[in-house]
């Protein structure tokens, strides 16, 4: 498990130390870095996946866009360089890159692995990029790079609902893409799959297509799926459907929703025990009860042994969580909650709040999930 990352001049942080947990919920207002930290991670995830033998950072690819040097180098004490790293544990490594203003990937300038500078140019280049080279895996476990080349991570912007998907190799697409576009496709590839034992359901057959399909109906009653292949096309129709008394209907009939939550369950459900899973904004779309039961969801699959963090605006996911917690579905040490301020503001960028046994916050920064009660005030005359 990565049990921290630090950022340096790494978009609007000058410095960041930030610890993570089994479950590390990300909140604040808007523009305040919660999408950077992601983004860090999964910028090297991309350059580790679609680029094995680079020797520079890819800053555009396949899960992120990040533009040039200037986009993603702190615009305020940084110019050209920047650093990132994760602690495994007790050991630490950092990657150090620097570039021109324009470019649009960034050299490895100086690799660190636990404390000391490596030197050898050529073991230097590769250590970014391959897994093997960088920390060997110990028995049982996945090493960090393989982490970091197979996680899976959801943006915000999700895909609508289609008429239809493309059917991809699932070798060339393992994950569900930044957007859910391969979604389907996981779930057509391995609907025979049997899920995780800690995530299947009790009464449901364990393989993915009917988890899946058990999973989407605690966020949608009833709900049923059906996946067709379309003859002659490396494609398949998705059939949705929430009531037995109907046929299955295309996505687009059956709420908005439905399609924002599938990539969701399709990847947890898809997880390796000791993956790592970021997700932006799972609230998406969904009623507050829903909501809360994403929460829980999630906690849910944290507890099987993948790690999550997600990036919310929902008191509801939030809530869902605690609950979780209270459940004795997670430990209270197992979750961080971080709540990052813009620079701008002053003083610290990250508060983190804590839980404990019953799901309580011991405190709650100024804009942490408060306005109810500030619009209650109001009503009420208070404020």
């Amino acid at each position: 498990m990565i049990t921290r990352i630090d950022l340096y001049h790494f978009k609007c942080f000058s410095l960041l130390k930030l610890p993570l947990a089994p479950l590390t919920l990300l909140s604040g207002t808007n523009a305040s870095g919660k999408s950077s930290v992601l983004q860090a991670l999964a910028v090297l995830h991309q350059t580790i996946r679609e680029h094995q033998w680079s020797t520079r950072l890819m800053l555009n690819g396949l899960a992120v866009r990040l533009g040039t040097v200037a986009d993603v180098v702190d615009q305020v004490e940084g110019r050209t360089s920047l650093g990132i790293g994760l602690w495994d544990g007790e050991k630490e490594y950092q990657w150090d890159f620097a570039g021109g203003r324009t470019e649009m990937s960034m050299k490895v300038d100086r690799i660190m692995v636990r404390g000391k500078t490596l030197t050898n140019l050529k073991r230097m280049h590769r250590l970014l990029p391959t897994g093997a080279q960088i920390i060997p895996a110990g028995a049982g476990s996945y090493s960090l790079t393989t982490r970091l080349r197979d996680l899976s991570y959801l943006t915000a912007e999700r895909l609508g609902p289609r008429d239809h998907y493309p059917l991809e190799d699932p070798q060339l697409t393992p994950a569900v893409g930044p957007a859910g576009e391969h979604a389907v496709s996981v779930l057509q590839s391995g609907e025979d799959s049997p899920v995780p034992k800690a995530l299947a359901l009790e009464g449901t057959p364990p393989t993915r297509l009917r988890q899946v399909e058990a999973r989407m109906a605690g966020f949608f009653p009833g709900c049923q799926l059906t996946i067709e292949a379309i003859p002659q096309a490396s494609a398949v129709r998705l059939g949705v459907r929430t009531s037995k008394d109907t046929g299955f209907h295309r996505p687009g009939h059956t709420g908005f929703g439905l399609t924002q939550v599938l990539p969701i369950v399709v990847t947890a459900l898809s997880s390796e025990s000791n993956g790592l899973l970021l997700i932006e904004n799972p609230e998406v779309h969904l009623h507050p009860a829903g909501q809360a039961n994403m929460g829980k969801f999630l906690a849910e699959v944290s507890a099987s042994g993948v790690q999550v963090l997600l990036e919310t605006h929902s008191d509801h996911v939030l809530n869902g969580v605690r609950r979780a917690v209270k459940e004795g579905k997670l430990q209270p040490e197992q979750v961080a909650l971080h709540f990052f301020r813009p620079r701008a503001d002053g003083g610290s960028q990250v508060e983190s709040p804590s839980l404990d046994a019953e799901g309580n916050i011991d405190v709650w920064p100024d804009g942490f999930f408060d306005q109810f009660d500030r619009d209650m005030n109001y009503f009420a005359g208070w404020s």
